[in-house]
């Protein structure tokens, strides 16, 4: 009897606790990523990307090869496209200095520096909103590649990841 009532009083506290811890849980996606994160990058994205990038992320028409004025076109950020070839670092300094910062020898693109019109935050967002969309396979190759980049002590790396500290964020 005494048996019945310890379980039935842990089972109790149990769906206590998970009653409260609920809508924290379901407001995460996998990889600990807030939904919240997603849909402020994805508003932040509308807003400042998809021109260029497409609604769906698709890109510009014949993105590997070059215009007419000898720049590449806005690559596409699903699957079909490199993005997720590229660590965090590399994401995040071509989105706020350009893809000469990345590049550089004199590389000219059509893509502005995003510093002093997105913050780092927003960066990271939209950013989170992009890899959001991509496969698991993907997804899973992109973070291998951004957690050898933070292995390497680099000084002109982006600032860490909050998620990578276990904050909130990409």
């Amino acid at each position: 009897m005494k048996r019945t009532s310890v379980l039935f009083s842990m089972l109790g506290v149990a769906a206590v606790v998970l009653g409260f811890s609920w809508p924290w849980l379901a407001n995460r996606m996998a990889g600990g990523v807030s939904a919240a994160t997603v849909a402020f990058g994805k508003t932040i994205y509308a807003e400042r990307c998809a021109t260029c990038h497409g609604a769906n992320l698709e890109g510009q028409r014949d993105w590997k090869s070059p215009l007419l004025s000898g720049r590449m076109p806005a690559p596409p950020h699903d699957a079909s496209g490199h993005s997720w070839h590229h660590p965090d670092g590399v994401l995040f300094r071509v989105t706020k200095e350009g893809p000469a910062a990345v590049v550089g020898g004199g590389y000219e693109s059509d893509m502005p520096a995003f510093a002093g019109v997105m913050t780092d935050e927003e960066i990271r967002a939209v950013l989170t909103f992009i890899k959001s969309t991509w496969p698991e396979r993907e997804r899973q190759y992109q973070a291998e590649m951004s957690r050898r980049e933070q292995e390497q002590p680099r000084l002109d790396r982006a600032p860490p990841n909050p998620s990578s500290t276990g904050k909130h964020g990409l």
